[in-house]
């Protein structure tokens, strides 16, 4: 089973947008007396503060991407190869370029993390994907938070669930993927008109799906692993058709790698909690 990842032989990975440069050097990570950006909403921010965190600036990581063309056998399951390659390698240029931004911002980590593509009136095979997050850094930190390799954390958690992560002695390590284009196989007239007003079980597509969802779980395992993660939290799966017809699935498992921390660099038990107050006026 070949699996999908980062290229680091892709020197485009390090190619940043020169208005990325002037914008970052007016942010607070690459200037004292600079302003903050960030998505993130007034109790997200004031919770960021109290979790020992404060936010350097607004990061972002664009690919557009022209997707190649690949056909499956009409009845046969298959993953279709070139497709799967071409959705893995546009999100990991975005995501390492919004990385590079926050290495821009000497930050700790990005929190907030959100992957999204976007289509245009370029054509059906041309899409974009853009990587968008909040770098921050560990108030009078030493980099203990940074993943293992030395540079900062990626997670799309919430700020209340990363507080709730912070406070039980875990930090984020990455947000890592897995996807898997496939080929569903179609099935004959014969086959549908045996079904035709009976209840049973469509084997076929069954398979089919468990297949895809299966490599797209253990490829997003896999990134985990090679982060040196001891977990994946936030899990999700999710299925879009694209443009590629109905037959041809994309499955995207996405998460939160994670890792222990030592206990020095554990939230300290006063850190106030979360709370949740419910009004009951009518």
């Amino acid at each position: 089973m070949p699996l999908f990842g980062k290229n680091p032989g892709d020197t485009s990975a390090t190619w940043e947008p020169q208005a990325a440069d002037s914008r970052l050097a007016q942010t607070a990570g690459a200037e004292p007396n600079g302003v903050f950006t960030s998505d993130l909403s007034v109790s997200e921010y004031a919770l960021l503060g109290e979790a020992g965190f404060e936010p350097l600036g607004f990061v972002v990581g664009s690919s557009i991407y022209h997707v190649g063309l690949q056909m499956g056998r009409w009845s046969q399951n298959q993953e279709l190869q070139v497709l799967t390659q071409a959705m893995y390698n546009a999100r990991e240029l975005a995501m390492a370029r919004m990385r590079a931004e926050s290495d821009h911002l000497k930050a700790d980590g990005i929190v907030g993390v959100e992957l999204r593509m976007q289509m245009y009136a370029w054509g059906q095979d041309v899409l974009e994907f853009v990587a968008t997050g909040t770098a921050v850094k560990a108030t009078g930190g030493t980099g203990a938070h940074r993943a293992p390799d030395g540079r900062a954390f990626t997670s799309d958690l919430s700020a209340q669930d990363f507080f709730r992560l912070l406070a039980a002695g875990a930090v984020p390590v990455a947000f890592v993927l897995g996807t898997c284009v496939y080929h569903i196989a179609h099935q004959s007239a014969m086959q549908s008109l045996r079904q035709a007003g009976q209840n049973q079980e469509m084997v076929q597509f069954t398979q089919g799906v468990y297949d895809a969802r299966e490599l797209a779980l253990s490829r997003m395992q896999a990134e985990a692993t090679d982060a040196k993660a001891s977990g994946i939290v936030g899990v999700n799966v999710a299925v879009s058709n694209h443009v590629w017809g109905e037959h041809a699935t994309e499955f995207l498992a996405t998460g939160t790698a994670i890792r222990r921390l030592a206990d020095e660099h554990r939230l300290p038990e006063t850190t106030p909690k979360p709370t949740f107050t419910l009004g009951l006026d009518i």
